[in-house]
This record gives structure tokens, sequence and C-alpha cells, in this order.
């Protein structure tokens, strides 16, 4: 595949950034657009832009029909078994919330136990803080070894019949670790414990199969995979968004009302309350049929040597730690340096065109587990260069030259 015809798909690419062209290493907080699904967003609006399911005209329809194609795409990229297994939400963030909800209310009380890992975003951190406070269930946290590699037997010593669920991240958005998700799936349900994956920083980097996984449930966020932003899905099991309460009431999650009682609608309506992001819910679908003509062979390869490139180049800069060694990562690297603080060099570095992100990436619990305030994160996506890479490091070296 063809690195700059890639680019020319994507217009933001081309911007520059304090009179240099723009390098963009920030995609593991949100990706580029390609014009494809800036074009159908568009399209939503200019031609066709009407509400969904509930209108006998001919826009209703013809809209309805776009987010219900956009749905039938996605559960397609991630093998989902029934498309109404695919529940659109706002993102990742969102889609957590609806699954700690419905256990809060309804699978939940003191005594049982919720198991994470200490490698967690606070999307997957803080909802089931809430959800343990207003049940009196426990928040447990497997621990990590110093690489960012989790601890596989301290796993399997805490998953105990008190386990009422385990909710874990595929690829940590801060270590890049990649977590060995069927494993653990596979541990969990010889408990008959249930399964919530994290795959926010998955689903664009590589192919997805949640039957081939198990996972009892799956998030991911649009605006990750070269989608619009407010857009998500959370998939899940048959059996388990039949059992959850529904997370918002309102318009389309009902299928009748009165006064005395209410009966829910069907998946996967029964979670979508009231008018979605329609236009991003269809501009996710053509992000879809965007991906689908990707070689996730050649993504996997090619953001490897962007990793290895960088990664060397790193290490080459006196005073520089880099956070997260695991033997199976991601394209991420956070790195330290022992006397430059991360935001300056974040600042320095835009400065010259690059961006990159600074700070403690939303994961606080796991920058004090590693001993350190933030870090600065590159990360990559198919669209980046090697030659990026070199600007990069020569950038990052010139900084921290200033900075010392």
């Amino acid at each position: 595949m063809d690195v700059n015809k890639i680019r020319s798909d994507f217009p933001t690419l081309n911007v520059k950034v304090n009179g240099k062209p723009l390098v963009y290493f920030d995609n593991g907080a949100t990706s580029q657009k390609p014009s494809l699904v800036i074009d159908e967003v568009a399209n939503y609006y200019q031609n066709y832009n009407s509400n969904i399911h509930r209108g006998v005209h001919s826009l209703s329809q013809i809209a309805t029909q776009a987010y219900e194609d956009a749905r039938s795409k996605i559960s397609k990229y991630i093998n989902s078994p029934k498309s109404e297994q695919v529940i659109f939400t706002k993102g990742t963030t969102d889609g957590i919330n609806l699954v700690t909800n419905g256990f809060e209310r309804g699978f939940l009380k003191k005594g049982d136990e919720v198991l994470i890992s200490a490698m967690e975003h606070h999307s997957n951190i803080v909802p089931w803080q809430l959800a343990c406070e207003y049940s009196g269930a426990s928040l447990k946290i497997i621990p990590i070894h110093d690489n960012g590699e989790l601890d596989l037997v301290a796993f399997e010593t805490l998953l105990t019949s008190k386990v009422k669920i385990v909710a874990l991240t595929q690829v940590s958005n801060t270590l890049g670790t990649i977590n060995p998700i069927k494993q653990i799936i596979q541990k969990a349900h010889q408990k008959n414990i249930p399964v919530l994956i994290d795959g926010a920083q998955t689903v664009q980097h590589m192919k997805v199969d949640v039957q081939d996984l198990d996972a009892d449930f799956y998030v991911f966020s649009g605006h990750k995979m070269f989608g619009p932003t407010g857009t998500g899905v959370l998939y899940g099991k048959e059996e388990w968004l039949n059992k959850l309460p529904p997370y918002q009431g309102g318009g389309d999650m009902i299928s009748s009302v009165s006064f005395e009682k209410t009966t829910y609608n069907e998946l996967p309506h029964k979670f979508e309350a009231g008018t979605p992001n329609i236009a991003g819910g269809i501009g996710l679908g053509f992000a879809v049929d965007y991906l689908n003509k990707m070689d996730f062979d050649w993504i996997h390869n090619h953001e490897e040597k962007l990793l290895e490139k960088t990664t060397e180049g790193i290490l080459k800069i006196p005073g520089i730690k880099i956070i997260g060694t695991a033997k199976e990562k991601g394209s991420v690297v956070s790195f330290v340096h022992n006397t430059a603080h991360h935001y300056d060099i974040g600042t320095l570095l835009d400065q010259m065109g690059v961006a990159i992100r600074t700070g403690h990436h939303c994961t606080e619990p796991l920058m004090n587990r590693m001993n350190v305030t933030g870090t600065a994160r590159a990360s990559f996506a198919f669209y980046n260069t090697e030659d990026e890479v070199d600007y990069f490091l020569a950038c990052l070296e010139k900084s921290i030259n200033m900075l010392s």
C-alpha cells in the first residue's frame, strides 16, 4: 500500500502548524478523518437530514436506512452474530457507563467485587467506582509489572467467586501494552464471570473478532478509528443485553407507554433513547468502509516499523526513559526526561509542527504506579511515515537541548 496515497485521503494532514508541515503523532487521543467520512457527514445534512425510525416520509426513510446500514457495517467489521447486538453510543466512556449502570442496578451487591487493572483509562475506573459506591461492592485491581505487563499470576488469585465482572483494556493508551485478552476471558469464563473489553486503542490497528474473543461486552470509540467525534459502539452478547435494564428513558427505547407502565423496545433500541447522532453514526459506517479497504497485515507491519524506529531513536537521546516496555506493544511510545518536563517538551515540539500528547493521559493511577507525574506520548496511525519519525526525533533532541 502507498502511504502517500493514503495521506492524500486525509485533508488535515496537509495543514501547517506554526508555519511547519503538521506531523500528527497524537492518534491515541483522536485520529484524523478521511474525506470520505467528512463528505458523507456533510451529505447527510445537505441532502437527507431527517430524524430516524419514526417518520414515514422519504427523507426519514433514507436517513433510517443509512443509519441502520452503518450498524450492519460495524457488526460485520467486528464479527458480531447480529447487528442488533451493536449499540450506538457517544463513545467508549458512554458504553462503559451503560454497562456499569446496568450492573449497579441489577447485578452488584455488598460483598461482590469488580476486577479491573492498574493500567486502565479513567473511563474504565471511575464508572466502576461509582457502581461499587452505590451498590456496596468492592473494586479490586490487577497489578502490573515494571515493564507494563499484567501480573497474570495475581489476576488468577484475584479471580474469585466474589468477582461479578472483569473490565479490562485490550491495548493500554499510555503504555501501549497489548494484553492477552483471549486468555483472560477464558480464565474468567471458567468461573462464569463476564468480561468487558475496552477496545478504544484496538479496532483501528487490528482486526477484532468478538466471537473469537468470546467477549461479553466490547466497547470502542468512532473518533479514534477515523470516524466522527461523539460516536461509539457497545457490543454485547444477546443474553447480557437482554438482562441489563435500560440505561436511559425516552423516545425510541420504548414499545408502549402508559402512566401505569412502560414496555421496553427490542434490541438495539432498548439502549438508544432519544434522537441519536445520526450524521455521526452514518459517518462511522463510512469510516468502516475505509478501513475495510485496508490490508491489516500491512498496517501491523507499517506501524511496528514506526514504533521500532521511534523507540530506537528516543533511546539514543541522553536522559530519556521509556515508560512501558512490554514485549507485545501497540504503536504508542510514552517517555520522560530526567530534567525536561513533558509539558515543556510538548510545547516546543508544537512550535516545530509536531503534535504529541503530554500529561497523565487519563491514567493517573498508572502514573503513580510508574512513579511519574506524566509522560510525553507519541502515538501512530497507518498514515504516518518514517520521514515524520526522523523529523520528530530531530525536533525532540533539539527540544531537550534547549531545555537542558
